[in-house]
């Protein structure tokens, strides 16, 4: 084996080391993804939670009413669609210029239809956050 070829395969290894690294997007699909299998579970305050924004409000009554629009949300998917069932990513991208990263993600409900949602996620001291 000589020089060329070991250096041509380092410098390769290399370079694939450096790209397995996890990508914004997909960290911003994996929050995005878990806030919604919440929902669906019916942990409603764990949904909330990944609100931005929201952290302050928990001791007040919209909090109480966040959650309450919750509940109604999901009985209103169970009676139009049964329910949903699954949430899936579909892709996602980052909007540099406006320092936001845009989640798309497919609902599947009960009654065999989808709907693609886009959830706009935001970075915060190290955690993604629904804008």
């Amino acid at each position: 084996m000589n020089f060329k070829s070991v250096l041509t395969g380092f410098i390769g290894s290399i370079f694939i080391i450096a790209c397995s690294g996890v990508t914004p997007e997909e960290l911003a699909s994996l929050a995005a993804k878990g806030y919604y299998e919440h929902l669906i579970h019916g942990e409603y305050e764990h949904f909330l939670e990944g609100k931005y924004g929201l952290d302050s409000l928990k001791e007040k009554e919209y909090w109480g009413q966040l959650l309450d629009n919750c509940h109604q949300f999901m009985r209103q998917q169970e009676k139009s669609h049964r329910g949903v069932l699954d949430v899936r990513v579909v892709t996602a991208k980052t909007d540099t210029a406006q320092k936001y990263t845009n989640v798309f993600m497919m609902l599947c409900f009960g009654d065999s239809t989808n709907e693609e949602i886009v959830v706009p996620m935001v970075e915060r001291d190290g955690r993604w956050l629904m804008k």
